[in-house]
């Protein structure tokens, strides 16, 4: 193949907060990571290792979270999904059955689930659950490149001393090398939000690159010479690539994007709410509430009541999905065609996505992403897809600016973690950070029961911080679990630095928040050490 004109780089952000509640058998907002599990990562992780298998070179860039990294390989909660997923088997076989004296098209969409669950159960059951070892192994293969995040997706902007930056990032980069045998060279920045000095923290832990939302380069100073289309460097050395909007808008537009398209399946109508109460109450949560179980068999339809949807054919929505992988190809040619006519290097388009919206939102997602890999390799030869570390081993020499601060939420900026209904949580952190930094200071050497509580005391900071909590409050999903998570947490940690300090640590309520918020075994509290 000749030297094409641009590139592609596709970036899936996976990511879900750290939810584990062990004194629980049945936690309703863990379903989001079951669901996740079954809708999005393992469907993904099948298609990428189908195409390594093919020898389709395709490079995708995917960020896998710590939280997420965490329990993807905690025991209790796979054991949980696992028995979630032969749920899931078990209502699909019933499905099967029970469509059988109703339309082609339901019986056709009954026999898909039941394939699939099982294909899901077999992948899981083949690697024991360790789901990381699989992607790991991509990775090694040069199939995928990983990148991290923050510890726990903490708003970097908002953080006021630089020791509560370096502590999210620094724990991310050793959760990293914990599960995938390196070190990470790029970074997912939690919600794709920078401010100034991010990227000095970034600099010291060894992180090559990141991404911005369009404005936080096209803003930047002076200005890129080459918009978002080419990355740049910053003063300290980081490469900032930035999302590329007419890519965004053709995938995540329910308006104006592919997943809005008639013919593919409807996420709003479920057998949760259709079906007889005492046929699917085996399969809701315990408190028998009636809620989405998976199984969906209407399509988009249109402006309709979901009472009107019309049938959902699975394989007439897998040709659309051809067709709009076809359209996205098409619109990349023409769009790299033209950027190289006005740029003296190879163009760069960067299409970032949340990794959810495929297969979860939108189920036809993974079937979309491996007909466009597949028509990348074969059909066309103006562009190939690449990776950030691809891109600038072969384009090393970049443009040096500052970037704009920036976030990819609403407005751009960072009014959807800071405003008045999430305000509250800012000055809990701040004081919960100054605390962490002074005892990690004034304890250098702890050891035996004093440095598990300091590590603890770690842990419920880096948890509270997790931006998602101040987002669900602003969106109102989950509100009131994202305030009692925000509360418990700072709670948490108040009783123990007091026992810590008083020198009075109760063990018992130490092993507890230890088996409880689990996360990042390996901590070391010495990365809030004072900064000089």
């Amino acid at each position: 193949m000749t030297e094409p004109k641009g590139y592609l780089n596709l970036v899936l952000h996976a990511h879900l907060p750290y939810i584990r509640h062990p004194e629980y058998n049945d936690f309703l907002e863990e379903d989001w990571f079951y669901e996740a599990i079954t809708e999005t990562y393992v469907p993904i992780l099948d298609m990428m290792e189908r195409l390594a298998g093919e020898g389709v070179r395709s490079p995708f860039t995917m960020s896998l979270t710590p939280p997420l990294c965490n329990m993807l390989s905690d025991e209790l909660l796979m054991n949980r999904y696992r028995a979630r997923l032969n749920k899931l088997i078990e209502l699909s076989e019933k499905e099967v059955h029970r469509t059988r004296s109703l339309s082609p098209a339901f019986q056709e969409t009954a026999e898909m689930y039941r394939r699939n669950f099982y294909r899901i159960r077999e992948i899981v059951d083949a690697c024991h659950g360790r789901l990381l070892e699989r992607f790991r192994r991509l990775q090694d293969d040069g199939h995928l490149e990983i990148i991290t995040c923050g510890a726990t997706h903490g708003y970097l902007p908002l953080m006021i001393r630089e020791e509560a930056r370096y502590a999210q990032i620094r724990v991310a980069v050793d959760d990293y090398q914990r599960h995938f045998g390196r070190p990470p060279k790029g970074i997912w920045l939690p919600e794709c939000a920078f401010a100034p000095g991010v990227d000095k923290v970034l600099k010291e832990n060894g992180i090559r690159f990141t991404f911005l939302d369009s404005h936080g380069l096209l803003f930047g100073t002076p200005r890129p010479r080459y918009g978002i289309f080419s990355p740049v460097y910053s003063q300290q050395g980081v490469a900032f690539f930035s999302r590329d909007m007419e890519t965004a808008q053709q995938v995540w537009s329910a308006e104006m994007g592919y997943p809005g398209d008639l013919s593919y399946r409807e996420f709003y109508r479920d057998v949760g709410y259709d079906l007889d109460y005492e046929y699917i109450r085996p399969y809701l949560h315990e408190d028998g509430v009636r809620r989405n179980v998976g199984l969906k068999y209407f399509k988009v339809t249109g402006r309709v009541a979901l009472g009107d949807k019309q049938p959902y054919s699975p394989s007439a929505a897998k040709e659309t999905a051809a067709s709009h992988a076809g359209n996205f190809m098409f619109n990349r040619e023409r769009q790299v065609e033209y950027l190289r006519t006005v740029m003296n290097r190879p163009p760069v388009v960067v299409s970032i996505y949340d990794a959810e919206l495929f297969g979860h939102w939108w189920f036809e997602g993974p079937y979309f992403l491996e007909y466009l890999a597949r028509k990348v390799h074969y059909d066309q030869d103006m562009f190939k897809m690449t990776t950030p570390m691809r891109y600038l081993e072969k384009f090393p020499e970049l443009q040096i600016i500052e970037p704009e601060p920036s976030s990819w939420g609403d407005k751009g900026y960072h009014e959807v973690w800071l405003n008045a209904s999430n305000d509250w949580i800012y000055p809990h952190l701040h004081i919960m950070a100054d605390k962490m930094i002074d005892l990690a200071g004034k304890n250098p050497n702890a050891d035996g029961v004093q440095k598990r509580a300091l590590n603890q005391l770690a842990r419920e900071l880096l948890l509270a911080q997790s931006s998602d909590w101040a987002f669900l409050i602003t969106v109102g999903t989950a509100k009131n679990y994202a305030e009692k998570r925000t509360r418990d947490h700072c709670d948490r940690f108040l009783r123990l630095e007091s026992q810590v300090r008083e020198n009075r640590i109760d063990e018992g309520y130490l092993h507890g928040l230890e088996d409880r918020d689990n996360i990042f075994p390996l901590i070391d509290y010495r990365v809030y050490s004072p900064r000089s």
